[in-house]
């Protein structure tokens, strides 16, 4: 009888949170709960959090948070079902409800999960930049190692903020995400090894921005964005929209040079810094004549905000390796564009700087779900190699555009292979409008399930090879 008694008592305790397994914390315990103000829940978890290893808030309910909560390494915060995460201004709005501790300093966090949260953005939807300028995610990382986010939802995303953020990372996974709302879903920065799988975005702007360059508020550092998947993805339609399923955005800059020409966004590199400059995007062109040295911030010289990027001598920033697959783009909008900024927020190519060659971009099982006569490839930087395979492609073609940016595009070789052409008629599959541009096209094992369907090639004095199993290419 005893040692019935001792049995249940064991587990009562354990089930009702008396005993704790050894490295997991409840959050409740530190007063994290669904009955305090933003304040009190801003303390509560950031105390919980500050513990590192596995936090968990198991406890279902709507739990206000009034202030950015600082997450460093080796922890895992763990949101159970029905919790929600509203944002709330009890001491003035703020940008991220979760950021990494190393953003402040550019130093590396590492071993980070965020499962299960669920973010209420309440319309505070600020860019804040109190922490990086460029940062604004409501789910941000900057300098992160070995970043896990899973089951992330946010429905009521404003016009300001992306979902998640992270810039400047390596070995990232993304998965189970839902995102709905105005502003990018997932906007990525420069990194290495990453997956963004089993997605579902119904945004106005991008689903997902692979923004190796950037406006000088859309990402803190410039570089390289490679070695990626990016897998099993929907874009869903929606009555307005702008932006992409995906931007790919290129760059590059030179050495500052005294009596250049700058504007809002540029970067030069300067006594073996980064510098952008930081104005306002209303078209103003500025004349630089003294070098910007300062070692941090920013500073006005001859009128031009220059901010401070990043302690790296680098001039080329871009995307490669980086493979698409398992993707179904409801949304009649330009599904992929491989991408330069050329407008009053920011010039992606400064003129005379080195060319910034994207490479090696797969597009595997893409699903064109609308009827609408829309690209579904737009290419407007040098890309080495495009490779479409296995997808079904309705009226939609492969655009090449020059936004003026450079005089050379370099040769681009696409590669189109097992896919499926659903269009009943005449099919312009190359748009190529950037005089000189050299094109190889490659195409074998495709099928078109309509016997009207002709593929043809609008060129603008380019220069497009053609070897292809298509009708109306084929020889």
């Amino acid at each position: 009888m005893k040692k019935q008694f001792l049995i249940i008592l064991i587990f009562c305790s354990v089930y009702h949170g008396f005993a704790q397994p050894t490295g997991f914390t409840n959050a409740l315990d530190f007063g994290f709960s669904p009955e305090a103000s933003g304040l009190e829940n801003t303390l509560a978890l950031q105390k919980a959090v500050d513990r590192g290893g596995t936090i968990v808030v198991s406890q279902p309910g709507t739990y206000k948070l009034a202030g950015t909560v600082y997450v460093g390494s080796h922890t895992t915060l763990d949101f159970g079902n029905h919790v929600f995460i509203q944002k709330v201004n009890e001491r003035g709005e703020f940008s991220h409800v979760i950021l990494n501790k190393g953003a402040f300093t550019k130093t590396y966090d590492q071993n980070i999960t965020i499962r299960g949260l669920h973010i209420a953005v309440n319309k505070m939807d600020v860019r804040k930049f109190a922490e990086a300028y460029g940062l604004h995610g409501q789910l941000a990382f900057f300098y992160v190692k070995d970043l896990k986010i899973e089951r992330f939802r946010c429905l009521d995303l404003g016009k300001m903020q992306y979902g998640i953020h992270v810039c400047t990372f390596e070995d990232l996974i993304i998965d189970d995400v839902i995102i709905k709302g105005e502003k990018d879903g997932v906007h990525l920065g420069r990194g290495k090894r990453f997956t963004i799988r089993n997605g579902v975005f119904q945004t106005f702007d991008d689903a997902v921005a692979l923004n190796a360059h950037d406006y000088a508020t859309g990402n803190p550092e410039l570089g390289w964005i490679e070695n990626g998947v990016i897998e099993n993805c929907h874009d869903l339609n929606a009555e307005n929209t702008t932006g992409y399923f995906c931007r790919i955005l290129a760059g590059a800059w030179t050495d500052w040079k005294e009596g250049m020409e700058v504007q809002q966004s540029d970067a030069v590199v300067s006594n073996g810094k980064l510098y952008r400059v930081q104005a306002k995007p209303d078209g103003t062109k500025y004349i630089s004549k003294t070098r910007p040295t300062h070692e941090k911030g920013s500073q006005m010289i001859d009128g031009i905000n220059w901010g401070v990027v990043q302690d790296e001598v680098i001039y080329t920033a871009g995307v490669r390796n980086v493979i698409f697959r398992n993707i179904f783009l409801e949304k009649p909008r330009i599904g992929l564009s491989i991408h330069f900024d050329n407008d009053k927020y920011s010039r992606s190519y400064y003129p005379g700087a080195p060319i910034p060659l994207q490479e090696k971009l797969t597009f595997d099982n893409v699903r064109v779900l609308h009827d609408k006569p829309i690209p579904f490839v737009q290419i407007a930087t040098p890309v080495d190699l495009v490779t479409i395979s296995n997808s079904s492609i309705g009226n939609n073609s492969i655009k090449f555009i020059s936004n003026k940016a450079m005089n050379d595009y370099l040769k681009t070789n696409l590669l189109i292979y097992g896919c499926s052409f659903t269009h009943n008629g005449p099919l312009e599959l190359i748009q190529n409008s950037v005089s000189g541009k050299a094109i190889y096209l490659k195409t074998f094992g495709n099928v078109a399930l309509n016997g009207g369907f002709e593929a043809k090639i609008m060129n603008n004095n380019g220069r497009i090879t053609i070897d292809s199993d298509l009708p109306g290419l084929k020889k």
